[in-house]
């Protein structure tokens, strides 16, 4: 990182305003160049922007901001520039013909800020599921991850974890000098309890299903209704709707949204034991790889003979003689009779399957290295070795680490860091 990055780092042109970032070490350089002179640090100033030839760019505002208490610990420099296209590109060609600035890779200013301590592993994740938020509840499970709300719970419980370790130690050292006794009885009560608390954690909805959404899998037997419902839900023509069996032969999915509450709606293939031509058959093979990956499934076939769980739907209660006796729901996607009701409980079901409002959940690497840290300590006992006790505190600890990305592989940085823009 001793080389400086430029981007805009605000949304696509033509807009009102542009603000352009450059982090680094020439940061203050390049930001003097184009400005004439560098303002005082934190300080907006009004400037002539100019280029190498002293052709003038755009007035725009600037600031400099000195590292290392910067948005990605080192200097950092803006520029609020006309949001138009070729402003933007004007000033982006003028960094660009400085000698060590150079375009910012996808991700980078966030990964900077990560490798000088500025935020942590989780807190960028958070950071990631932020920027691609598209409802409440994922915005405010994101901004309380990014917000730090996950890795000060961590933290919390590494300073127990360390208190464990300090006992263990003491115990080790001081032992043959009488001063320690053996580990006290409350220390397996505090290992216990520590355990408890990451199952509890590990036991919580994922972070995936509520940036992902709830998948929701209408299933049942050809001619069923399953694709009028689908549309219905989505009030639009995504799926053909015909009284040919067999229509549908392949898995279609729809996100969408239902108060707030991020779905994924999956129409599949009728399913059927016989008379399945050979790419009907295929779909039918993912229609039931689809009912193993649902959370939630709405059977409109016969009563009964769905799978465990699933929720019976009558779909065309507007028929005489169609409606089944003892479903869930009775629904029409002809007259939308039920509709309401249906989506009403499908958000109500979704709730319960997803992580509470405004809590940070864990996603599934993070959850990868909790469960490490569980098995390390789960079942300690007083009566143990205490070198062995010592050893599986030890792994515990770097698996707190590792979730905090004090201990993470290049490969794991790359797939994170890469979700992001060029400009964050």
């Amino acid at each position: 990182m001793t080389d400086t990055i430029f981007a805009l780092s605000s949304g696509s042109p033509p807009a009102a305003i542009g603000v352009i970032r450059i982090s680094g070490p020439a940061a203050a350089g390049a930001l003097e160049r184009l400005a004439g002179s560098l303002p005082a640090p934190r300080t907006t100033s009004l400037r002539t922007l100019k280029d190498g030839e002293g052709g003038v760019l755009d007035r725009a505002l600037v600031l400099f901001f000195d590292g290392p208490r910067t948005a990605t610990g080192e200097d950092l420099a803006e520029i609020h520039c006309h949001g138009g296209r070729a402003v933007v590109a004007a000033i982006e060609r003028a960094l660009g013909a400085m000698e060590g600035l150079r375009r910012a890779d996808p991700g980078e200013f966030t990964r900077r800020a990560f490798a000088n301590g500025v935020v942590d592993l989780a807190e960028a994740e958070g950071l990631a599921d932020l920027l691609a938020a598209e409802t409440e509840l994922q915005r405010r499970a994101a901004e309380a991850s990014a917000g730090g709300q996950l890795s000060r719970q961590v933290e919390g419980w590494r300073d127990r974890l360390l208190g464990l370790s300090a006992q263990v130690e003491a115990a080790l050292d001081f032992s043959d000098e009488g001063d320690v006794e053996a580990l006290p009885p409350e220390f397996t009560d505090a290992a216990a309890s520590l355990a408890a608390d990451w199952r509890a954690a590990l036991d919580a909805p994922r972070a995936e299903r509520l940036r992902d959404g709830i998948r929701v899998v209408f299933a049942g037997p050809p001619n069923a209704g399953k694709s009028s419902l689908f549309n219905a839900l989505l009030d639009e023509g995504a799926a053909i709707v015909s009284e040919e069996a067999g229509t549908t032969r392949d898995v279609i999915e729809r996100p969408v949204a239902f108060g707030g509450v991020p779905f994924i709606l999956v129409d599949t293939a009728g399913l059927r034991e016989s008379g399945a031509g050979s790419i009907e058959s295929i779909g039918i093979d993912r229609a039931r790889r689809e009912l193993d990956r649902s959370d939630i499934i709405l059977w409109l076939g016969d009563e009964g003979q769905g799978p465990a769980g699933s929720l019976e739907i009558s779909s065309k209660s507007d028929i005489e003689g169609a409606a089944k006796s003892n479903a869930a729901h009775y629904v029409s996607a002809q007259t939308g009779e039920g509709v309401e009701a249906l989506i009403a409980d499908l958000v109500q079901r979704a709730r319960q399957l997803l992580p509470k409002p405004g809590l940070a959940a864990f996603n599934q690497r993070q959850a990868e290295s909790l469960s490490d840290a569980h098995d390390a300590i789960g079942g300690i006992s007083a009566d143990e070795d205490l070198l062995l006790i010592g050893e599986r505190l030890r792994i515990a600890r770097r698996s707190l680490d590792r979730l905090l990305g004090r201990h993470s592989t290049e490969d794991v940085l790359d797939a994170l860091f890469g979700r992001f823009c060029i400009g964050k």
